[in-house]
Order: C-alpha cells, then structure tokens, then sequence
C-alpha cells in the first residue's frame, strides 16, 4: 500500500524530477516507511512505500528491471503474487526480492500488460514504463479500490495516487464548477471528475496507455450479469460462497507485518472474522463504539467476538471537536463529507497506534450480495414493473401531480415511479440540489447547477430493469466514490492497509453472476450471507438488522460545533468565490432549534469551506488569492496550457 507519482513526456528533466519529487512528499501520509524516484530520458517515477511484503531494501520503489527498460510503481496488494512468481520462475524468470511489485515487472516481460492484468487478483492502482517501445500504462483494479489520478496536455501526461499530489506539483489548481455541483449533490466528487479542472480519474478497470503523446483508454473487465452463474440451488451458492470467501480471507492474511480485523455487530465483518478464526489466523478484531447512540454496535461485537473465541477491542468514539472537520479535509484529496469517514478515521488512528499495519473488513457484502433496503425496495419494483400495462405507466405521471409531496404518500409516489420510470425515475428521486436552490444558499457561479445523472429516459421497459440498471449504475458511482474511498482514505491517512475479502475478485464475480432472486432469497436482505451466519455464528447475528456506523454531525453542525461554523461562514471563501451566499446559509443555520439536526446540505458546504481554506493554506495562498482561484469564471481547456 503506497503513494505512486510520476510524469512522462517532452519535459526538461530538472524540471520533470522536481515536480515528481513535489508529488511523492504530498503522498507521504500513504507510504511512510521510504520513498524513491527514478529517471529515465522521458519519464521520471516516484514512490513512497508502505512496507507490508519484504520489508529489506529489496523492496524499495520504484522497481526496475535488470536492464532498467522496465519500471513499476506500484500502489495496492496483489493477492496472488506467489502463484505467479512460481509460474514465472518456471519460465526462467529471476527474482530479487519477496515482494508482489516484482511480479509485474516480470510478469508484463513475459506476458505483456493485457495478460498481466487479467492474471492479478488483488487491489491495485500501478505505472509501468516500457523504455524500448517508449509507452507508458496505468492500471486500475477492477472495482476501484486503490485511487489514480492523472493530467494530460501539450503530450506529456502526469499521474499521481491523489488529485492533491497534482495540484502540490502546481499541475492543477482550478476547481471545476460541475465538481462542485457533484459535491454539494453527493457529498463526494464523482469518478467522473476531480476537484480540479485540470485532472481526471483513471475509472476503475481501465488501462490507459500513453504513447508519442497521445493517451487511450480500455476497460480491461466487466462484472458479469446477473443471472449468468449456472443453474443452482440456494442451498449450492451459499456452500460456494463460504469456499471462496475463505479463501480470499486466506490470502488476505499474508502479509509481514501485522494483521488486524474490522468487527461490528453485524454479518459481513462477523463473517471475516469467522473465517480468520477457522483458518487459524492470529489477529486482534476491533471495535469502534459510541455510547448512548442509537446505532451503537459495540455490545453486539463485543458477543461476537465472545462467540468466535478472538481476541477483541473495543474504541469509543463518543465526542468529536470541530478540530475532526479539518483533518478530515487533509486526510481526503478532495473534499469528502461521509459523516462516517470521521469514525473510520478515528479507529484507523487507534489501530495504527496498536501496531498492526494491515486491516481485514467487511466492505463490499452489501453492495454484491444486496444488503440495503433500497435493493429491496427496486426488486419489488422490477416486479410491479411487469405487472403494468404502458398505457397505465403512460398515465402515472398526471396522477403524481396530486400526490402530497411529503410522509408516507411521498415514498408511495416515489415507488410508483421506480415502477414506471426505472433509473432514471430513481436518481431524479434523489436529486439533493434543489434544497440548495430553494434556500438561495447558492451564489452566481451555480445559480444553474444539476448534476449529470439527471434527466435519464423514464419508460415501463426501463423500469422492468430496474434493480439490474442500478446496480451497473451505483457501481461506477457511490460504491467506488463514497464506500471506497472512505475506506482508502481514513486507512491510508494513518498508513493502514485495507482488505476486504467481500472485494475479491472471485467472490464479487461470483456474486454478481447469481440471479437476483437468489441474492434476494425470500425477500431478504443478503441472504446467502444471513445462511452462512446462520451455521457459522449463530442466529443472533443471522437476523441482525443493517445499522451502519452514523456519526452525529447534523447535530455537532447545531449544537458543538455552530460556533465554529458561524465562524466560518462570517468571512466565506466560497462567498469570495461566487460559489455560495453565506449570508443565506447562516440564516439556514439559525433557524436549527436547540438540540435539533442542521440541514445535511449544510455539512456539506461546512466541509467544502473547510477543504478550501486549507488548500489554499497549504499552497501559501492569501485568503484574496484563494478567492480569486475559485471565482474564475471559466474552466480551462486543460490541453492548450502549458507547463510551468
């Protein structure tokens, strides 16, 4: 687990090896154990390691082939790296290190880099330079785990881990209007897009390639449809998904350092840590805790743990000053308002401060075996779907018109439309822009923003489909921008590596090739894993109902934290910057009561103030520069600047 950087193309190599020197520091958090750079004619590389296989100089990064015509950097974990250094070692391959990096040098010398890729089962986000054939490949993994960010102009193409490591190198600095739209909607910049216009993320499952100048994409892997596994019984897809997800937390326990475990009260992280207790791996599972909270799973862990026989410890999590907000706007490389990124950050510090350097959780579970009620919720609407005439799916939308707009009758009308509008109807339901709009908390420079995943084609046919078009769609969108990387980022921030058995790449391909009647067996929730709970833990954990971690910030927003807040909002950049009238979102603030929850929108544009100031001060821009940077008017054509 690292932070990679690098540029490749017609650049003076002073300058080419001060801005990859620049990115590498800005990426220190993610690799604190060594850093390295490495030079070529027309391409430098920079690396700061994470130490968690061989952890001798042997391992350093960047890697490079014998010759040097070959060199990596690396970010991630490639699960199966031993198999294939025994494969490649039967070919004549030498190995100098026991590391998984060294495997893509190898293995792409003898497979090329579409063989290579489709070997890997792991997490992994890589550069990879071919000096002979002056070609340069980025590789993401395949659901997006591990991040990767790039800028492409005037032929030469700069690439880093975060879009903060591009803008530490003075490669990006503009913010993007339509980011901003998607952050203030999501609260998250979407796959889409970067904070800066400037930049670009690599999607997950893509390569790009860089050659004379010129940069393409492909998507090297697609998940299988639903419905594609072979014929089998309910009773079948539970006993082959135990097989598989024991053997993925098998491989997730090598590693030479220590290993911890993520454990709640529910299945999926119940369901990691049954697995490390029948393969006999020695680990501490921790809790993070919050007394006296509604959702506060502590003493569930606390009888599961009791149940395995594994060492457990539980962290409180009870308080939190408004000092959190501002580390998490330096832990995260854009700005990233997930309330629950403030406990994840919280326990990852713990964690690390225990000495364990790699992590097992429970991430993923719900998003390919369905464990949110609105999978349910969309599965019973295919389901009507197909029921309904399209003369009567024509109708619906005149009959909406009279339908109260609030309480039960809303979500009703809100199902109804899933039912004759699919996703399209769906997304449009979860439009979270207008309430910005309708209180005047927007400024000039978004008096017209929406978000690109609007206004989709609603029709009967699309809504027969429904649940399958989500799925697809969350996919590419808040599984990887909101789940991943709150994962991501709050490990890395405090130099953990993450691993998730439920990411593997057989158990998801598994998953999502399963009918959905089966992943939503008798109108349940994630039942093939509720089952597996069922025999391996007990029925308590088997019929525990999805909580998720929540942390309070609506209140904090009202009540601890208003002070701060008000503070804030009193000399606003984002005001400066036409991006907000902060005149109106204090009012919105003041109309909170005592002891109640601020408007959700709130938080975000708290958070997107808080990032922006401490993007500037990390710059050593003045409050009036930072204005003027985010009030331009215009978002660049990035290609037609040039390099400074």
């Amino acid at each position: 687990m690292c932070g990679i950087s690098g540029l490749v193309g017609p650049l003076p190599a002073a300058a080419a090896r001060d801005a990859v020197r620049r990115m590498t520091d800005a990426l220190a958090h993610r690799g604190p154990d060594s850093d390295g750079v490495e030079c070529w004619p027309t391409a430098v590389f920079g690396h700061r390691r994470l130490s968690i296989f061989d952890l001798s100089a042997a391992g350093r990064q960047p890697m490079l082939s014998a010759d040097r015509t070959v060199g990596v950097a690396f970010n991630g974990a490639i699960y199966n790296f031993k198999a294939l250094r025994d494969e490649l070692r039967a070919r004549g391959h030498e190995f100098h290190s026991e590391t998984d990096t060294e495997v893509l040098v190898e293995g792409y010398r003898a497979w090329g880099i579409d063989a290579l890729v489709a070997r890997l089962r792991g997490m992994f986000a890589f550069a990879l330079w071919d000096e002979g054939a002056g070609r340069l490949f980025l590789v993401r993994d395949r659901l997006g785990v591990k991040p990767l960010a790039y800028v492409h102009r005037d032929r030469v193409l700069a690439f880093a881990s975060t879009p903060r490591a591009l803008r530490a190198a003075g490669l990006a600095d503009e913010l993007d209007p339509q980011a901003v739209a998607d952050f203030l909607e999501f609260g998250y910049v979407t796959e889409a897009r970067t904070i800066y216009a400037e930049a670009r993320k690599l999607p997950a499952a893509h390569i790009a390639e860089w050659r004379d100048g010129t940069i393409t994409l492909r998507r090297y892997w697609s998940p299988p449809e639903p419905g594609s596994a072979p014929p089998m019984s309910f009773d079948d897809a539970v006993a082959h998904t135990e097989e598989l997800l024991l053997d993925a937390v098998r491989l997730r326990l090598e590693a030479d350092v220590p290993v911890g475990a993520l454990l709640s009260g529910g299945i999926d992280s119940g369901l990691v840590c049954w697995a490390i207790a029948r393969l006999g791996g020695d680990v501490t599972a921790y809790t993070v805790g919050t007394p006296g909270h509604a959702a506060d799973e502590s003493a569930a862990a606390t009888a599961t743990a009791r149940e395995l026989g594994i060492r457990h410890q539980l962290l409180d999590y009870s308080t939190e000053s408004a000092d959190a907000v501002g580390e998490l706007v330096e832990a995260y490389a854009e700005p990233f308002a997930v309330g629950s990124a403030l406990g994840m950050l919280r326990v990852s510090q713990a964690i690390a401060r225990s000495g364990v350097k790699v992590l097992l959780t429970g991430d993923g579970g719900d998003d390919v075996f369905l464990g949110y009620e609105r999978h349910r919720h969309l599965l019973m609407a295919q389901r009507v779907a197909t029921l309904t005439p399209g003369a009567a799916a024509a109708a619906w939308p005149l009959l909406r018109r009279v339908i109260p707009r609030r309480g039960a009758a809303r979500r009703a009308a809100n199902f109804l439309d899933y039912a004759t509008g699919g996703l399209g109807a769906y997304l449009d339901a979860h439009d979270g822009l207008p309430f910005y709009h309708r209180r005047g908390l927007l400024g000039p420079r978004l008096a017209n923003a929406t978000v690109e995943q609007r206004g989709m084609p609603r029709s009967v046919g699309a809504a027969r489909r429904v649940l399958r078009d989500y799925l697809a769609h969350d996919l590419g969108t808040q599984f990887v921008a909101e789940y991943l990387t709150k994962v991501d980022g709050a490990t890395m921030w405090y130099a953990l590596e993450a691993r998730s058995p439920f990411l593997d790449q057989r158990v998801w391909e598994f998953a999502a090739s399963l009918p959905l009647e089966t992943r939503l067996h008798g109108g349940r929730l994630k039942p093939v894993l509720r089952e597996l709970a069922r025999r391996h833990i007990g029925e308590r954990v088997a019929v525990q109902r999805k909580q998720g971690f929540a942390v309070p910030v609506q209140a904090w927003m009202a009540g601890r934290w208003r002070g701060a807040v008000e503070a804030a909002f009193g000399d606003s950049l984002l005001a400066r910057g036409g991006w907000v009238d902060a005149g109106a979102v204090l009012r919105e603030l003041r109309r909170v009561p005592e002891g109640g929850d601020a408007p959700l929108q709130l938080w975000y544009l708290y958070v997107l103030e808080t990032w922006l100031r401490a993007d500037a001060a990390a710059h050593g821009e003045t409050a009036a520069a930072a204005a003027s940077t985010a009030a331009r008017a215009t978002v660049p054509e990035v290609e037609a600047r040039s390099w400074a």
